[in-house]
């Protein structure tokens, strides 16, 4: 296959993956109503993890299995599992405390996050670029943040923090996949680190069930299974295919799509509306990772450094 295919290819693939995570933000957003935040994230991963594992252990589906090393194996714990693990718990905090669109904006930040952890600051064109694209992402952020801040004792605000660290988190377990993709078939690194994640939140989502219990219906059911294998399996495994083949900030450039999936979503199955301060956020988030991309020093021929 050509490069040019190849890029198609993998971009197609992330369309699907931002059109399913819309999908599941508001099938988990339906969940969170009456599950418990860990405990769901916990199911989902720990089930997704294992069905995408025994697919790629007993078929070739989807390429050849490897055994792991036992450095591979803790590396997977460490750098897969936890920090999905983490972003599990502020994700679904965030999801059950403030709106679904808002919490996909906070996740549409995450490029610039990354891309800031690719390269610290320096005396060059590419920096200031860099650097000033991160400013106007966090002005969007703090678009987000300024009812509760305005607001003394804002409910909102736990939820604005659970969703800006699962902003952090979420640029960081890419960047770590695309470490870990490096050395081992991309989707395993996905199967490994969704079910450690799940394994690692049992014992919190155990204490949620005892403290809150749990309402099982079939319509609850349904909709976990299908966050499980359409918010979970597939795309995942897309996801970190795109990690092999692409720098992690290319790949983040996708979740910028992730707030419009999530807004038609929650608006045609949970009838939820959208807050007045969602599109300047989302207008300056977006003008942020857009500015990243453009190389402004070949446009108005700048020299490299200064």
């Amino acid at each position: 296959m050509s490069e040019k295919k190849d890029n198609a290819a993998v971009a197609f693939s992330l369309l699907v993956v931002v059109t399913f995570w819309g999908g599941n933000n508001a099938g988990t957003k339906w969940l969170l109503t009456s599950w418990p935040p860990v405990f769901t994230g916990c199911l989902r991963f720990a089930v997704a993890g294992l069905m995408l594992l025994a697919v790629l252990r007993f078929t070739h589906w989807l390429g050849q299995f490897e055994a792991l090393t036992p450095a591979l194996h803790k590396h997977l714990w460490l750098r897969g599992g936890l920090s999905l693990a983490a972003y599990t718990i502020s994700f679904n905090w965030a999801l059950r405390l403030i709106p679904a669109s808002h919490v996909a904006l906070y996740l549409g930040a995450s490029p610039v996050w990354a891309l800031l952890a690719e390269q610290g600051p320096r005396r060059t064109w590419v920096s200031v670029r860099r650097y000033s694209a991160a400013m106007i992402a966090v002005a969007g952020v703090l678009v987000l943040f300024w009812p509760a801040l305005r607001t003394q004792h804002s409910a909102s605000m736990p939820g604005e923090l659970c969703a800006l660290l699962a902003s952090f988190i979420w640029a960081f377990y890419s960047r770590q996949s695309r470490w870990l993709s490096s050395r081992i078939n991309s989707l395993e690194v996905a199967a490994h680190s969704m079910w450690m994640a799940g394994v690692i939140l049992i014992p919190l989502g155990l204490w949620e069930i005892a403290i809150h219990g749990l309402v099982v219906t079939p319509a609850r059911v349904g909709v976990m299974s299908l966050c499980i294998v359409f918010g979970g399996v597939i795309p995942y495994a897309f996801w970190n295919n795109a990690l092999r083949r692409w720098p992690a900030s290319r790949v983040l450039l996708f979740n910028n799509l992730i707030p419009i999936t999530t807004v038609t979503w929650v608006h045609f199955t949970l009838g939820e509306t959208i807050t007045p301060t969602f599109y300047l956020a989302m207008a300056l988030i977006l003008l942020g990772v857009i500015l990243e991309q453009i190389d402004l020093a070949g446009v108005f021929n700048l020299p490299e450094n200064f």
